[in-house]
């Protein structure tokens, strides 16, 4: 039978069904939101052509941190920024709030079946065998390996500045960045060197450039007008349809893992029998394959679920670390101020590295750094990468709110009860803005709240693993590398900013957050080329005390 047929069959019969629901049961339309411009498209044209976050923050403004607006077919989704209705979704209620089967497609045809694509029983199975790989401790032995991948890029760096007429250089930052963070993800995860630094035609590094532009950005309407509907087609039937796909996306995702699984199947195979040798290093991975083999029959992860964990590893551990760093250096660049600050703390602190006979910098050091911590914090907060986390209540619900809601026939409603089958969009800018939460500048990039302001201070509902933010989750699903990725950027950033000045460029001030799973700068007027984030690098001077 044609699976095209098939597929539209279910989706025939699954849109009957919503409706049905939809008027029998509990229902969303008395929720404040946008107007709806059309029933087909409903408001995602203006969700999901925009920028990042574009209609979240606008949304917000008009109608509060919870936001009923219409899908395809419209089906009435919520958009949710309320600390209280996420913390019930995301920690207290974690796997009663599974990820939309379209989305688990999605990863699978990415990533395949890792952690991410994972969900209520499997997710605990595999968050158990890789959490000795991602613990404090572990964590904190990779810092030499991260400062080692950075200086390689900054000595690149030097080079093309010092053999330059300026004396400075034009930089597209995030394509730098992106080879350092895969080298960095290479050695400490995997124990393997990419060297993609000093190797720009890496295949790893090439496939591995722009993917999220290339894969998921610059939708057309029938992309979104499909993505909606793809809801209503069985999990099995769409995960069919995307690995026979022609699509030209849909081909460069498969490519990309195909690539990245052949690298890691001589991994897998390596690491094995370095243990067995009882050699084994204390790379991620190595501790993921000891943790898997000292693991009982059903908790042990399969072949190809250790292959998934490898490539959504490398995406996860490089992709959103390089984009996080490029909007952090961005934002420097805009407010020399800021930047100079951070320049001073990071330099006097190495100044009493120096003086008490250290090389470089160690985790306390970075402990130490107010300034540069609060830098940080205010980078994750203000320019969260993952932006939208998808889920679907898997029962009629009642989500708490911090705040109550006026509806749209003016009852006041201090908790939203919600019907089976509601997706939520979980929006981590708007959350990480939210008034309420960060201060009336929340839309201002300022790290002092982190020191002095709003920021400060305890929040009445705990929510995010890192200082509350939404940026790494929380609860059960929250990032399992969160320790590890918050140390890299404390590597990264404190060697570049030490040792370099960032101006912005004509360029720069037409960047673009582009829309594609991750946030990731790109061009405006120039999306075709990709991501970009060009910067004019030069050397930072010395004060008088560091002559």
């Amino acid at each position: 039978m044609n699976p095209v047929f098939v597929a539209v069959g279910f989706t025939t019969l699954a849109i009957v069904y919503r409706v049905y629901r939809r008027y029998t049961g509990i229902s969303l339309a008395d929720v404040p939101g946008p107007e709806s411009p059309s029933f087909f498209m409903g408001n995602t044209k203006e969700l999901y052509q925009g920028q990042a976050a574009e209609a979240d923050f606008k949304w917000q403004a008009q109608y509060g941190n919870v936001v009923r607006f219409k899908s395809t077919l419209g089906e009435d989704q919520l958009m949710i920024s309320d600390p209280a209705a996420l913390q019930y979704i995301f920690v207290k209620s974690s796997y009663r709030f599974p990820k939309p089967h379209d989305r688990r497609a999605i990863s699978k045809l990415l990533n395949g079946t890792g952690i991410v694509w994972a969900d209520g029983e499997d997710h605990k199975r595999h968050r158990k065998v890789l959490l000795p790989g991602f613990g404090g401790p572990e964590s904190k032995a990779l810092l030499p390996l991260f400062k080692g991948c950075v200086e390689s890029m900054s000595n690149k760096w030097i080079d093309i500045i010092t053999n330059s007429k300026e004396q400075s250089a034009m930089l597209n930052i995030p394509a730098w960045l992106s080879r350092a963070t895969l080298d960095a993800i290479g050695e400490a995860a995997f124990d393997f060197h990419f060297g993609s630094i000093d190797n720009n035609e890496n295949s790893l590094a090439r496939a591995y450039n722009s993917i999220m532009t290339d894969i998921f950005g610059s939708l057309s309407s029938g992309q979104i007008f499909f993505q909606g509907i793809s809801k209503y087609i069985p999990y099995r039937i769409l995960v069919y349809l995307g690995e026979s796909s022609k699509n030209s996306r849909i081909v460069r995702m498969i490519e990309v893992r195909g690539l990245a699984t052949s690298v890691a199947k001589q991994l897998v195979k390596d690491k094995a029998e370095m243990l067995l040798q009882g050699k084994g290093s204390r790379d991620v991975f190595s501790l993921l394959v000891k943790a898997n083999m000292d693991a009982n029959a059903k908790a042990k992860l399969t072949e190809e679920e250790l292959l998934a964990q490898m490539r959504t590893i490398l995406i996860a551990g490089h992709e959103t670390t390089s984009n996080t760093i490029s909007w952090a250096l961005l934002e420097l660049a805009r407010q020399p101020e800021i930047q100079s600050r951070l320049r001073a703390e990071i330099r006097e602190t190495e100044a009493a590295v120096h003086a008490r006979g250290d090389a470089d910098f160690t985790i306390a050091d970075f402990d130490a750094m107010p300034y540069t911590t609060a830098v940080i914090k205010e980078a994750l907060r203000f320019s969260p990468v993952v932006y939208h986390i998808y889920r679907c209540a898997s029962r009629d619900d009642i989500l708490p709110l911090s705040q109550p809601i006026t509806t749209r026939s003016g009852k006041v409603i201090h908790e939203l009860p919600i019907p089976k089958g509601t997706r939520i969009v979980a929006s981590i800018p708007a959350y990480n803005r939210n008034k309420d939460l960060w201060g009336e500048d929340a839309h201002l990039f300022n790290p002092d709240r982190w020191l002095n302001g709003a920021a400060k201070e305890k929040k009445a509902i705990s929510l995010g693993v890192y200082s509350n933010l939404m940026t790494f989750l929380g609860g059960a699903r929250a990032c399992i590398g969160w320790r590890f990725a918050v140390i890299e950027i404390q590597a990264f950033l404190t060697e570049v900013v030490g040792k370099f000045e960032f101006a912005p460029t004509d360029k720069s001030e037409r960047i673009r957050r582009e829309a594609c799973l991750v946030m990731a700068p790109t061009v405006e007027g120039e999306v075709e080329n990709g991501v970009q984030l060009p910067l004019r690098v030069s050397v930072a001077p010395c004060t008088e005390n560091e002559y």
